[in-house]
């Protein structure tokens, strides 16, 4: 369901969506932007730290996506990470997580859920607000960590009620973007559909610099169903 909804966020933006996963050769050839999806617990040895809840890890994965993260910041590719995505893009950057945030929630509930019931507060100067036109929106949420300490050159474009971060940013970089939440189950929302547009964007950019070496605006990402 996830990797349809995306890819289905990617051509509705008018970019091309290719699938990749552990064993691809070559996962980002021709590719000229990422998205990073939800899944799994990262294993907190990327940050240095013990478990602190029950391991639900995906090593293999965490391993071909750190690995994928690495290679698309080296060549400059446009990068969205959503919500597994946003915590491994800042772990790559030398951040590190919070296990469990059922203890740091008192104005918002831990409930699961796909529905735009959470609010999200943008910092006014971020680059997203300005996307996304708006300080305030609405935000669905299915993550039981996030982020702790920020990674190298990235900053804080959201917090929740609870002061959660729930999206950032590298302001620097271009497209460089991690949210907490799954705009590819709000498709119905222009702001949410407008994550996809920007990433597309940037994409084609990219491809217009490449010249003739690239095929068109190809967003690779690793999506789970």
């Amino acid at each position: 369901m996830v990797r349809r909804l995306v890819a289905l966020a990617v051509r509705l933006s008018g970019g091309r969506a290719r699938q990749v996963r552990p064993g691809t050769e070559q996962p980002l050839a021709n590719a000229s932007g990422v998205i990073i999806t939800g899944g799994h617990d990262i294993d907190p040895v990327l940050y240095a730290a013990a478990p602190e809840v029950v391991p639900k890890y995906d090593q293999e994965r965490d391993q071909f996506e750190s690995t994928l993260i690495d290679a698309a910041l080296a060549q400059q590719l446009p990068l969205l990470g959503i919500c597994r995505g946003a915590q491994l893009l800042n772990v790559c950057r030398g951040g590190s997580l919070f296990q469990d945030l059922r203890p740091r929630r008192q104005h918002t509930s831990n409930r699961r859920t796909l529905l735009p019931l959470k609010t999200l507060q943008l910092q006014p100067d971020s680059t997203l607000a300005r996307w996304l036109a708006t300080d305030t929106t609405r935000i669905n949420s299915l993550h039981n960590q996030g982020i702790d300490r920020l990674g190298t050159g990235l900053r804080i474009a959201g917090r929740d009620l609870d002061g959660i971060v729930q999206a950032v940013e590298d302001p620097d970089y271009g497209f460089l973007v991690g949210v907490q939440w799954h705009p590819e189950f709000l498709l119905y929302l222009a702001r949410q559909r407008e994550l996809f547009r920007r990433l597309v964007s940037a994409a084609g950019l990219v491809c217009r610099q490449r010249s003739d070496e690239c095929l068109d605006n190809r967003v690779n990402g690793h999506y789970e169903s």
